[in-house]
């Protein structure tokens, strides 16, 4: 999945400014990054490309995060899913780890944390790739 190319990031979260402050500090990065503020928008977009990471947020109208996350990693098992949320409870934490997700933030969290976060899940991607 990864290899000399970058690596890319869907973002799904309803919030502009989470979306404003993610987005250019992830391409700084080095990354690929494609937004979404609309869960239907991203949900089409998944349909039609692979992503190596998906970021979204939980609580959203119309499809909801877990139901995103769940469709993500049923089509592509391969994309490490990173959930970000302002309604953390252990029942969401437990259920998005049954499901799959790779990590699990609080809001509000550093953008350090989340470039951690996506630079240990590129790192399990390669190995895995590798394997």
């Amino acid at each position: 999945m990864i290899d000399e190319a970058k690596t890319t990031i869907l973002i799904l979260d309803d919030e502009p400014i989470v979306l404003k402050r993610l987005g250019p500090a992830l391409e700084k990065a080095g990354y690929t990054v494609e937004m979404f503020s609309r869960s239907a928008d991203a949900f089409k977009r998944v349909e039609e490309a692979t992503f190596d990471i998906v970021i979204t947020d939980l609580k959203m109208e119309g499809l909801d995060g877990m139901q995103f996350l769940t469709h993500v990693k049923e089509r592509w098992p391969g994309t490490e899913v990173i959930v970000i949320t302002g309604f953390a409870t252990m029942d969401t934490a437990k259920e998005s780890f049954q499901k799959g997700v790779f990590n699990f933030l609080a809001k509000p969290f550093k953008l350090g944390e989340i470039l951690e976060t996506v630079k240990k899940a590129e790192k399990k991607i390669r190995q895995d790739s590798a394997a």
